[in-house]
């Protein structure tokens, strides 16, 4: 069975630091990782194949802006089939703590534009999705944070916290969702919880 990986984000350099691409920065952890080929090219998103642990993993990472990521979803699935039990989101979240992961078999976008779009393009909510926290801001300046690079401090931890939501992939590959949900959403990281 070939699973795929979405790290979601916004195109260009402009943006590529900021937090609302957390979920491609850890895509391309991974394709670092596991030493991922680069797949075809494609208008609507980048990918890298590679074998890991036994299983044939796309990771895909939209070309499209974050509110239009159900294109690029939409197009591998025309192209390469897909069905929603092989298919895991990787986002940022304002409503987590930086630093927090949290990775849940289903359910809302949580008001989040990329996972919103997935669900409208899939006409469904049933896939895996695994937040990475980037810190949370009052309402009025949600859209300013997303859209720019963590300071130095935020920096390091969410720099760790990549490579932790990395492993929980590999977790997802190996274990299953079930027991990577147990596995993970229990962690609290000692960087947030300690005063």
């Amino acid at each position: 069975m070939a699973l795929l990986v979405v790290g979601l984000g916004n195109p260009g350099p402009e943006y590529a630091g900021t937090r609302h691409n957390a979920g491609g920065w850890v895509v391309k952890e991974l394709a670092r990782r596991w030493k991922a080929l680069p797949g075809g090219p494609q208008a609507e998103y980048r990918s890298w194949n590679a074998m890991v642990h036994g299983h044939t993993v796309t990771l895909l990472e939209p070309s499209t802006w974050m509110n239009r990521s159900g294109e690029a979803v939409t197009a591998y699935r025309d192209q390469h089939g897909l069905e929603t039990p092989e298919l895991l989101v990787v986002a940022d979240d304002v409503y987590l703590p930086a630093g927090h992961l949290r990775l849940r078999a289903s359910g809302s976008s949580g008001g989040h534009n990329g996972l919103k779009s997935i669900e409208q393009a899939l006409a469904t909510r049933e896939f895996a999705r695994l937040r990475m926290g980037v810190g949370s801001v009052t309402a009025s300046r949600l859209r300013e944070h997303v859209l720019e690079a963590p300071l130095e401090d935020e920096a390091a931890l969410l720099e760790r916290t990549k490579a932790q939501a990395a492993e929980t992939v590999e977790y997802w590959l190996v274990e299953g969702i079930i027991a990577a949900m147990n596995r993970i959403n229990r962690r609290v990281p000692r960087e947030v919880s300690e005063p």
